[in-house]
């Protein structure tokens, strides 16, 4: 493909994308606002954790088929791949995607291809990009084409699932859309599915929306399961034996880009028509107040007053450093508010974001009354208990993800999220 890319944002996901074509010999210009993010690109430094991602950017740079800085370049076919987060009030704030757009009318041409990546709210090309584009006198839809590509990957697993997913183009004209699956064709392996624009935005909020739903009636049920003397995690297991039954499992809260935020734009546009959602939202925002309630019980009924918590897990998810949305931040502002001490590890943020943070796990385990897993990460389940220095032989695990037989024959007094046996 002869045509040049400008890819802007440079974060979990424009940063991947820009590589990917980069590496398939594509000229790919990013742009980023953060001055720091540019300058760790051009110098071959990653600002992310994401698997593979460090050998396709050497690659991308390297043979000269990455440049990045602060400002856009005038290209072909311009990638808008910004935040899409929600405000204080849980309204969607689409400023991003709008100053994102307005950054690349002065450099668009005759001809031109825009994709919105972002994960917005239906009408959002419609509403918000348009209204900036048309300020480049180009006719949209005849001489400027325009569509909404939603990623759908997942951190940890962005390179395989880029290229072996199924994809969504809806593009604001057949033109528009028919040029977007000709682009993503590059390196695409699934089947790109096209549509209008306004379809493909709701499509992925859905997504994403129908596991904030099934997480919450898991959530729901692992709430009440103290009361019907059953451990939760093995009920679920079984229910999925049944061959048209997928239930998602519990945890302290629902985190990450999408999750946790992209349900709230379909309740602001819904309003009433969005209960379901709503509900689901309200429960899974719920997690981490009860996940901080069943903390200080466990340490009531062992009689720990003035306890310090150690708090294992500031990625919303395993095995990433992805702390956008995360439930364990969360969690330990309600262990604060009980008025409990807390100090945190997590293996995959190497610096310091959280104040409570410390890099050294056998500081924590050394502090702590009572150890609380909130991420599922692998160094974790690999932990061997029977060989660790700790100060209490406490442990809460919210996410099953240590093996309880081994850490009971160690001598720990184990608990479990939704399970009745605690």
């Amino acid at each position: 493909m002869t045509k040049s890319i400008c890819v802007v944002g440079l974060g979990y996901i424009g940063l991947p994308t820009a590589v990917m074509f980069a590496n398939h010999g594509v000229k790919v210009h990013g742009v980023d606002v953060n001055p720091a993010a540019v300058k760790s690109i051009q110098e071959k430094q990653l600002h992310i954790e994401e698997n593979g991602l460090q050998e396709r950017l050497n690659k991308a740079v390297d043979e000269g088929f990455l440049t990045a800085s602060t400002t856009p370049v005038t290209s072909d076919v311009y990638i808008v791949a910004v935040p899409s987060p929600i405000n204080p009030d849980n309204t969607a704030n689409l400023e991003y995607v709008r100053q994102a757009t307005a950054s690349i009318v002065p450099f668009v041409k005759k001809g031109d291809l825009v994709i919105l990546e972002s994960t917005v709210p239906p009408k959002t090309v419609e509403n918000v990009m348009l209204p900036e584009l048309v300020k480049s006198g180009l006719e949209i839809g005849t001489e400027l084409f325009v569509s909404h590509s939603p990623e759908r990957v997942i951190p940890g697993r962005i390179f395989e699932e880029l290229v072996n997913n199924d994809r969504i183009v809806g593009g604001i004209s057949q033109k528009s859309a028919e040029l977007t699956k000709e682009l993503y064709e590059t390196f695409v392996k699934g089947e790109i599915h096209l549509t209008d624009a306004t379809t493909a935005e709701l499509v992925k909020v859905m997504e994403n929306t129908y596991r904030d739903v099934n997480i919450a009636f898991a959530n729901e049920l692992a709430k009440m399961a103290e009361k019907l003397d059953v451990n939760i995690w093995e009920a679920i297991k079984f229910a999925n034996y049944h061959p048209r039954v997928n239930v998602h499992f519990p945890g302290p809260g629902v985190g990450g880009h999408c999750i946790a935020v992209d349900p709230w734009f379909l309740v602001e546009l819904g309003g009433e028509q969005a209960q379901i959602i709503h509900l689901s939202r309200n429960t899974n925002d719920s997690m981490p107040s009860f996940t901080a309630q069943k903390t200080q019980a466990i340490l009531n009924k062992n009689g720990i007053a003035g306890a310090t918590v150690g708090a294992f897990g500031l990625a919303f998810k395993g095995n990433v450093d992805d702390m956008r949305e995360s439930p364990s931040t969360i969690v330990i502002d309600e262990l604060q508010k009980l008025g409990l001490t807390v100090v945190s590890h997590d293996p995959h943020i190497k610096q310091n974001k959280h104040e409570t943070q410390t890099q050294s796990m056998q500081e924590a385990l050394e502090q702590a009354d009572i150890l609380v897993f909130l991420t599922d990460h692998k160094e974790f389940r690999e932990l061997d208990p029977a060989t660790l220095n700790v100060k209490s032989k406490i442990v809460f695990d919210t996410k099953n993800c240590l093996n309880r037989e081994v850490w009971e024959k160690a001598g720990f007094q184990f608990h479990l999220l939704g399970d009745a046996k605690n």
